[in-house]
C-alpha cells in the first residue's frame, strides 16, 4: 500500500476512522472525507502524529457540486485515487407506519443517491492503468431483513444491487468491488434517535476488526477478488 491513495468517505465514523488508521500503518496516503470536517481533522491529526500521512476534506455525499469539488481537490493535490471506501450512511429502525417521510427521504438520499454520486464521480478520477478497489458496506440488512427495518433494508439492498450491476459493467476494467455484510458493529450508528433497537455493544464487532477485513479485501493477490463476505458477532449469526 506504499503511497497508494485511499479515499474514505465517512472517515469520521467508527469504521471509517479505524480503517484509515489501518491503511496508514501500511504507508498509504489516506484521505478522510465527511460532512463534519472538524471530526475528520481530528482523525487525520492522530494519524499524522503517529507517523502516518492523512488528509481531511469536507464533503456532502448527496450534493453533486460538493462531491465534484472533493475529487478535483484530491486529483490536483495528490493524484488519482487507488481505493474508494464508502463508509458513510444513516440508519433508521422503526415500525413502518411510524416513520416520518422526511426521515425516509434522508435515508434513501444518503445511502442510495449518495453512494451512486460518490462512486460515479470518484471512479472517473481513479487510476485507469492500475488495479483499483471500491469497498461497499450494505451490512446484513442488505442481505437479510428484520422487522422495523423496511426503509433501512431497502436502502441497503439497493447498494447490493447497484454494486453487483457495476461488477457486470466493469468486468473488462481494472476496478474490483467488494461487498461487506457486517452485522452488529460497535459504532455511533446505535446512538441515533431513529434507531429504536436495544443492543449490547460489548458483544458486537469492533471497528478495528472491520478495518482488518477491509484491508484484506483491498489486498487480495493479483487475479483474485473478495466479492462478498458476511461478518457478524457470534451471537448475531443469521443463516
Amino acid at each position: 500500500m506504499e503511497n497508494k491513495i485511499v479515499l474514505i468517505v465517512g472517515g469520521s465514523g467508527g469504521i471509517g476512522s479505524a480503517t484509515a488508521k489501518r491503511f496508514a500503518k501500511e504507508n498509504a496516503k489516506v484521505i478522510l472525507a465527511s460532512r463534519n470536517k472538524a471530526n475528520v481533522e481530528k482523525v487525520a491529526k492522530d494519524i499524522n502524529d503517529n507517523g502516518g500521512e492523512a488528509f481531511a476534506i469536507e464533503v456532502d455525499a448527496t450534493d453533486e457540486a460538493s462531491v465534484k469539488k472533493m475529487t478535483e481537490e484530491i486529483a490536483n493535490q495528490l493524484g488519482k485515487i487507488d481505493v474508494l471506501i464508502n463508509a458513510f450512511g444513516q440508519g433508521i429502525i422503526q415500525p413502518f407506519m411510524d416513520i416520518n417521510p422526511a426521515d425516509a427521504k434522508e435515508i434513501i438520499d444518503t445511502n442510495v443517491y449518495g453512494t451512486f454520486l460518490v462512486t460515479q464521480t470518484v471512479m472517473k478520477n481513479m487510476k485507469e492503468d492500475e488495479r483499483t478497489s471500491v469497498i461497499m458496506f450494505p451490512g446484513t440488512m442488505g442481505k437479510f431483513v428484520m422487522k422495523n427495518a423496511s426503509v433501512y433494508a431497502a436502502s441497503k439492498f439497493a447498494i447490493q444491487g447497484f454494486t453487483k450491476a457495476l461488477v457486470e459493467e466493469q468486468r473488462r476494467g481494472n476496478t474490483r468491488f467488494s461487498l461487506l455484510y457486517l452485522g452488529g458493529v460497535d459504532t455511533p450508528f446505535w446512538d441515533d434517535d431513529r434507531v429504536n433497537m436495544k443492543v449490547k455493544k460489548d458483544m458486537m464487532l469492533t471497528p478495528d476488526e472491520v478495518a482488518e477485513a477491509v484491508f484484506y479485501a483491498v489486498n487480495q493477490p493479483s487475479g483474485s477478488v473478495m466479492n462478498e463476505v458476511v461478518i457478524q458477532p457470534e451471537s448475531h449469526q443469521l443463516v
